[in-house]
């Protein structure tokens, strides 16, 4: 084989590695571009709800979910899928950080998501080279609330609709 074959066997192959991989992104994208939160079956489920006394939140989870052992501060929990460990749910609180400090690394996002509590966040769907995730991020007075759902990117159409469901459920309670 000449430098030049293989100098463009390499080149195709490269060329080929980044086809494929835009394309499962934007196969991914385009099945959840149609995707709401609407045609969820909660009722075939049955559900446990996590609480946090701390900070008090709570939202909804399957049952069948395993529950990892408490951080010591409490500020939440990781849940992770009976069938698959790479399916998980996270989700703590903090309060914030005063203004002063924070104006320099402040990233602003408009909320775009409201919870069936009509609480208004911020709902983001990101796409890495092997996990997908939806993250929540909530502020209500000095306490931001972040859920996180996240699986393998292969997986994640079939675990949308689920982790939209406990989302649009995440209460802060009163």
């Amino acid at each position: 084989m000449s430098t030049t074959t293989v100098k463009t066997c390499s080149l195709k192959q490269r060329i080929y590695t980044k086809i494929i991989s835009l394309s499962s992104k934007t196969a991914l994208l385009l099945s959840l571009w149609s995707c709401t939160g609407g045609s969820f079956l909660a009722p075939k489920v049955t559900w446990n709800t996590y609480t946090n006394s701390r900070y008090d939140f709570e939202f909804p989870y399957p049952s069948n979910w395993n529950t990892l052992p408490d951080q010591a501060n409490n500020d939440g929990t990781v849940l992770v899928s009976p069938i698959n460990n790479y399916v998980e749910i996270r989700a703590w609180a903090g309060y914030q950080i005063p203004e002063s400090i924070e104006q320099n690394s402040k990233i602003t996002h408009n909320p775009n998501f409201e919870t069936a509590q009509g609480v208004s966040g911020v709902l983001l769907v990101e796409v890495d080279q092997q996990i997908t995730s939806m993250s929540l991020s909530l502020t209500k007075d000095e306490v931001q609330y972040y859920w996180q759902a996240r699986s393998q990117n292969e997986e994640f159409s079939a675990y949308y609709h689920l982790f939209y469901y406990i989302a649009y459920q995440y209460r802060i309670q009163e």
